[in-house]
């Protein structure tokens, strides 16, 4: 079922409420909600005419609604009762994939050449559902999962071609992405037209591969990556049972035996799935089949928990009107991989899937501890500080993770600001990683453009430098230059009138910790910094004057007794005059960005005359 292939998608509305009713006998016609970690995840349509919504908290759900009856979130309970409609639908079309529970998902092209087209197709379904299993259900069909999911909605069929029109004008809220959308929101998109309409690698770059994913959706493109594909048969695996299973927790202790098997053999051959093909037999011969699928990759606690619902479904077989119980009990079970993926990065947490072993390594890190003492075992904490050294704080693991100085949040990049950067070698290139990283950069002197300007404002940073020396009023970490005393350029970008909007205010105040490195981070912060010297063309030493005022153009580095390797670009100085008011506490220095012929980028610091690695970029 590629992106590009017509899918049809089965939804039943509030299916929370639906199985409550099903399963624990729950009036679905009057006021009930489903709560999840006391927060509205479902209710019923009688509740949304009094207010209630998705997302409220209990109270305020119970406010709007005095007489509301909350029943808890049960993923087993949903899963248990939607096999039935599953069920139901297999009995008039055929490759029905799980998506979670009230949903699932098939090839639209059979069942639209049986039927005589996708609209006949969709309504006999529906009337399928309904007869078999008396509940309400609702079909889209449209090129791929993730479009036909939003058209079963609105239950609409979108002719095939006209899915990405389709998305266009639907709110980017539908990528059920609460932080990215948040985040796109406040960037001014709003529609999923208007993130379809990104470049795909400046998504990729800002956002991250989730994000990636989620403006392939946008775009009207299915979530499964091209190289979905059928492994070998050697990946499934299967167990037999000389005892039949016929208690639910029994059946799902075995499930979760071979989901851990069958993860460690995907492991092994660097793959992950993303469909789940679960086969029961009966001890009288029944055959039992049914697919999961994933937004993601199922690791083994995924395939665990889909294969505990579904042989609960088999097991119980909640059904309206007659069980749908298997003739005798299971005595043998096997998982297939039916779709995986090439997922070499497959990183699971630091004590195992998800945390699950946190608390056995507390407890290992605490003995520790007791032996060695509360010193032997530390963590690192991020917090304020202008350098890569100063930033991090180690405590003693159990204590509480609080940074030794508050930081603002590290915004990136700043809006309608971009500082360029002139070496003083015409031969070095430009190094974009590296061009003036804006919390290095000058803050004071450099504006936003006035809302409704025609023109950016160039600001010569050198032509004022003799002025603000003659004030004698330095401000080391608002101040740069880079390669000669020519300086900077600092070209401050007009924004856009937008009609409607009023003007942004500026803040009131510079962000905290001025000066610090900008991003990206570097990957490597030596414990003691190596001692370095940096050589012009001529092969003397660089020095910075107290004008910040370089004696040279950095042309090689040598760190330690090595040999001088050449720098193919640079940038800085950056000064930082920190603590000065402080007896013995005062340092001062200038910070440097190089990019080392040998594809090495580094952090050099010059502080008392002797230059030293301060950092390594990965």
């Amino acid at each position: 079922m590629g992106g590009e292939g017509r899918t049809l998608l089965v939804w039943c509305p509030d299916w929370a409420v639906v199985a409550a009713e099903i399963v624990d006998g729950v009036d679905g016609a009057g006021a009930v909600v489903v709560l999840k970690e006391n927060r509205v995840v479902a209710c019923s349509a009688a509740a949304r005419l009094e207010g209630v919504r998705q997302g409220l908290r209990r109270r305020e759900a119970q406010s709007r609604c005095p007489r509301l009856v909350v029943v808890e979130h049960d993923p087993g309970r949903d899963a248990r009762a939607f096999e039935p409609v599953v069920a139901a639908v297999e009995e008039v079309a055929v490759g029905v994939e799980v998506i979670r529970p009230g949903s699932c998902a098939l090839a639209a092209r059979g069942p639209a050449r049986y039927f005589g087209g996708e609209e006949a197709a969709a309504e006999r379904i529906v009337e399928q559902i309904a007869e078999a299993c008396a509940v309400e259900s609702q079909v889209g069909i449209a090129d791929g999962v993730f479009a036909a999911g939003l058209a079963a909605r609105e239950g609409q069929v979108v002719a095939a071609g006209r899915t990405a029109a389709f998305l266009a004008g639907i709110p980017i809220a539908a990528l059920e992405r609460p932080e990215l959308v948040d985040l796109l929101k406040r960037l001014g998109i709003k529609t999923l037209g208007d993130f379809a309409r990104l470049p795909a690698g400046d998504v990729l770059s800002r956002f991250g591969f989730d994000g990636a994913l989620a403006h392939r959706l946008a775009s009207g493109r299915d979530h499964r990556p091209l190289a979905v594909r059928r492994p070998p048969p050697d990946l499934d695996v299967a167990d037999t049972f000389d005892e039949p299973l016929e208690r639910v927790d029994v059946a799902a202790f075995a499930g979760k035996v071979l989901a851990e098997r069958l993860h460690e053999r995907l492991a092994a051959h660097g793959l992950a799935c993303t469909r789940l093909g679960i086969e029961a037999v009966t001890a009288d011969g029944q055959e039992l089949h049914r697919v999961w699928r994933h937004d993601g990759t199922l690791t083994s606690a995924a395939i665990a928990e889909r294969v505990r619902w579904q042989l609960d479904g088999w097991l119980t077989g909640a059904r309206r009107g007659a069980p749908a119980r298997p003739t005798a009990g299971l005595v043998r079970l096997r998982l297939v991989p039916d779709g995986v993926i090439v997922h070499l990065g497959l990183q699971p947490g630091l004590w195992g899937d998800a945390g699950a072993d946190r608390e056995r390594a507390h407890r290992a890190f605490s003995r520790v501890q007791g032996l060695l003492g509360p010193e032997a075992l530390v963590t690192a904490v991020l917090g304020g500080g202008r350098s890569a050294d100063d930033q991090v704080r180690f405590v003693p693991w159990g204590d509480e993770r609080e940074p030794a100085r508050p930081a603002a949040p590290h915004a990136e990049p700043i809006p309608d600001v971009t500082t360029i950067p002139i070496l003083a070698r015409s031969d070095a290139p430009v190094l974009n990683l590296f061009a003036a990283p804006h919390d290095m950069a000058i803050n004071q002197d450099t504006s936003a453009g006035e809302e409704g300007t025609d023109s950016a404002e160039v600001i010569h940073l050198a032509a004022r430098r003799a002025a603000r020396a003659a004030q004698h009023e330095e401000k080391p970490t608002q101040r740069g230059g880079g390669g000669t005393t020519s300086g900077f350029t600092v070209v401050t970008v007009p924004s856009a009138r937008r009609k409607g909007r009023r003007p942004t205010t500026p803040p009131a105040a510079l962000p905290p910790w001025p000066g610090r490195i900008p991003k990206p981070a570097p990957a490597v912060v030596p414990p003691q910094p190596p001692p370095a010297v940096v050589l012009d063309d001529t092969g003397t030493p660089v020095g910075v004057s107290a004008r910040l005022e370089l004696t040279g153009a950095p042309a090689a580095l040598i760190v330690e007794r090595g040999h001088p390797i050449p720098i193919s670009g640079w940038a800085g100085p950056w000064p930082i005059d920190e603590r000065w008011w402080a007896a013995g506490e005062g340092r001062r220095r200038a910070r440097f960005q190089v990019r080392l012929e040998d594809g090495r980028a580094l952090l050099l610091s010059l502080e008392g005359g002797h230059w030293a690695v301060e950092a390594i970029y990965d």
